[in-house]
């Protein structure tokens, strides 16, 4: 748990801002959904912008970092878990506490209200957190798509994955098609760190902590089945004060051209807050 209390006070520092690839090890599945079905397509097609290009959407990633970051700090257990959906079948459930030290509450924010737990009595909240972590849709990098790859897509752009559904008890098959993202295809990500306090500064381990654990899970649909292996690279992390903003003083380039080894080296350096200045 971080060095916040609930009497820590809240002003702009500024924004540490976190820029690279995201390589696609395998081929990537993030789903349109039922409405974006054409006759004779992929029954599970892709997302993509108006352009007609794959993107993984910043709403995917952020919920992936979330729930992997829960994990890890044990806290994905019923006690400390809220129902944002209870719909049969639809049930959606995520970590919240009013903790002011709690890591996740301030990474991604906190609403004030009645919510009701997986387990135990309900959690009577009644502040809000700003959300610290901003992260941005991340297009494809359309050169990542080489020419050699284009031949052997069956779109200009993605591959179709046929599966097949066993039935254990009559052995009859229940074919599916999935669209990827084929391996080797690059997106461009961006994470911003709003860091409002000096306890801020030690969110940025969080995050990278984050971004670790998913290379070594998976993102998007199917990954259990081989899909969605990710990797980070060329990151390059900046920071931008106050006067960035106010007066146009020049960012501060913390790190550039680094993995996540790198980046996370940096990160835990003893005077790596110190170099964060106002």
């Amino acid at each position: 748990m971080s060095a916040h209390t609930a009497e820590t006070e809240l002003r702009f520092l500024g924004k540490l801002i976190l820029e690279g690839e995201l390589h696609c090890e395998t081929g990537l599945h993030i789903g349109a959904g039922k409405g974006s079905l054409e006759i004779g397509g992929a029954d599970n097609p892709v997302v993509k912008d108006a352009f007609g290009r794959p993107y993984v959407p910043g709403s995917s990633l952020r919920g992936k970092l979330r729930a992997l970051l829960e994990q890890a700090s044990g806290l994905a257990v019923p006690s400390e878990l809220v129902y944002l959906s209870r719909r049969k079948g639809q049930e959606v459930r995520i970590h919240q506490s009013d903790r002011p030290d709690d890591e996740i509450c301030l990474l991604f924010g906190r609403n004030p209200g009645r919510m009701e737990r997986v387990q135990g009595e309900p959690l009577e909240s009644s502040h809000a957190t700003p959300a610290r972590l901003t992260v941005c849709d991340a297009p494809l990098d359309p050169d990542s798509i080489t020419p050699q790859m284009r031949e052997n897509l069956d779109d200009e752009l993605t591959e179709v994955k046929s599966e097949n559904a066993i039935d254990r008890i009559t052995s009859q098959a229940n074919p599916r098609t999935l669209e990827r993202v084929p391996a080797g295809a690059r997106f461009r990500v961006r994470f911003i760190l709003d860091v409002l306090c000096e306890e801020d500064k030690a969110l940025l381990a969080r995050l990278i902590e984050g971004l670790r654990l998913l290379e070594d899970d998976s993102l998007g649909g199917g990954g259990s089945r081989g899909s969605g292996r990710v990797r980070f690279a060329n990151l390059r992390l900046v920071w931008r004060n106050r006067s960035y903003y106010a007066t146009g003083s020049p960012e501060v380039e913390l790190i550039a051209q680094a993995d996540l080894a790198a980046l996370q080296a940096t990160a835990l350096q003893p005077d790596f807050s110190a170099r964060l200045i106002p």
